[in-house]
């Protein structure tokens, strides 16, 4: 029987896992890596995209009536536990499971994947900081003043060991409502992750080295044992998305028309918004092939984890611009601990000025603060490479990760 490896991905996180899946199965090819998920859309492009990954669609469920959005990330899974148990039954059959990776909000499945016994892993697709963030939330929980009712008219910074000075307006609004459904998703995906096999995060070593760091040393939470975590970033397809230019028509061929005729490293990249300067491009945006254009010099990001980890890759600093989820936490870090970004400060009202933009593009492009900027991210882009080359970090951590389940009999908690 085939050795394989169950991935278990919400739709929300299927862009993450799926190349996540194709590494570990490049990675040992004799590995069957089959990816489980409700994204019937991207089925037939992840079956494209990755052929050596069996995709299995799982239906989505009927939905409770006036569900929170967020809640709905996990409430799917949950209602599926059924049709995932039989799935899992029906490829036992045929396969021997050495290992099933679930995403954060699959956590509902954490119970049915370990009732088989299987070594049982979070792929968490944030990153590290966002991590730590999550794994230390209920030892803030317990510490914060009022923590049992709305923290939202709070005041509070939070201290984490081994990170910057957090204020609890940045953190995503979900952690605000102690008494939510998803907030208690939040801390049952918390306590379940501290008695998983082990726990995947979607970076690697030297872009967050005290994060990984304060979790290999177990300071998330004092006398809570914590999992070993695999950095096992980037996930990035350097050989088709490296070079300048882009395929299509239409307007993606004119965006590249138009980065072609521009000076290197003269373009500031948005992801959203109008300007007087430059071109529009309308819909869905190419953004690795654009980050990867030797015109680029600025990228203005909504700082998540996906787009972080591709400008790192293609040396492209960047502006702070976060709008949701852990993006604001995100900010935090690269500004401040990572160094590969410039903040934009919202008004009184929370909407971002256009002199507010206007002044911080100018200090990336031309300003000594900019030029710093740029040397880092420089640095973390070579460091990038390194980490995925042979000998690196996150090579050396997928083969601990396989090692773990692989070749070594596996005593569960």
């Amino acid at each position: 029987m085939a050795e394989t490896i169950l991935v278990y991905a919400s739709a929300e996180h299927l862009n993450t896992m799926l190349p996540m899946s194709v590494a570990i199965g490049k990675h040992h090819p004799s590995i069957s890596v089959v990816l489980l998920s409700t994204a019937a859309a991207a089925s037939s492009a992840a079956a494209a995209a990755a052929p050596a990954v069996n995709y299995r669609l799982l239906p989505t469920p009927a939905l409770p009536p006036n569900s929170d959005h967020f809640e709905l990330f996990f409430e799917i899974p949950r209602l599926n536990n059924p049709i995932l148990r039989d799935a899992i039954e029906e490829i036992s059959k045929e396969s021997n499971i050495k290992a099933i990776i679930i995403d954060v909000f699959c956590n509902p499945a954490f119970e049915v994947c370990t009732s088989f016994g299987i070594p049982t892993y979070f792929c968490n697709t944030t990153g590290a900081s966002a991590l730590w963030k999550l794994l230390h939330w209920p030892t803030i929980h317990d510490t914060i003043p009022g923590a049992a009712d709305s923290l939202k008219d709070f005041d509070y910074s939070i201290e984490i060991p081994g990170c910057p000075l957090l204020q609890l307006l940045d953190l995503p609004k979900v952690f605000l409502f102690p008494q939510s459904n998803s907030y208690k998703h939040l801390v049952c995906t918390s306590m379940n992750m501290r008695k998983s096999a082990g726990i995947i995060v979607n970076t690697y070593h030297a872009l967050e080295f005290r994060a990984m760091e304060a979790l290999a040393n177990g300071l998330c939470s004092p006398g809570v044992p914590t999992p070993p975590v695999y950095s096992l970033a980037p996930f990035i397809n350097s050989e088709k998305d490296s070079s300048s230019g882009g395929g299509g028509g239409g307007a993606e061929a004119e965006c590249f028309r138009w980065l072609d005729l521009q000076p290197i490293k003269s373009v500031v990249f948005l992801c959203f918004g109008r300007r007087d300067r430059g071109i529009l491009l309308k819909g869905y945006a190419p953004q690795m092939e654009v980050l990867s254009h030797e015109s680029l010099g600025g990228f203005v990001t909504h700082c998540g984890q996906g787009s972080l980890l591709e400008a790192v890759w293609f040396g492209v600093p960047m502006i702070g611009w976060p709008l949701y989820a852990e993006q604001r936490v995100n900010r935090v870090f690269m500004v401040e601990e990572m160094k590969v970004a410039l903040p934009l400060e919202e008004a009184e009202d929370g909407f971002v000025t256009a002199a507010e933009l206007e002044k911080r593009v100018r200090e990336l492009m031309d300003s000594k603060t900019g030029t710093e900027v740029r040397r880092r991210v420089t640095e973390m882009k070579h460091s990038a490479a390194a980490a995925v080359a042979k000998g690196g970090s996150t090579v050396v951590a997928m083969e601990k990760f396989i090692e773990a389940f692989f070749f070594v009999k596996f005593p569960f908690r």
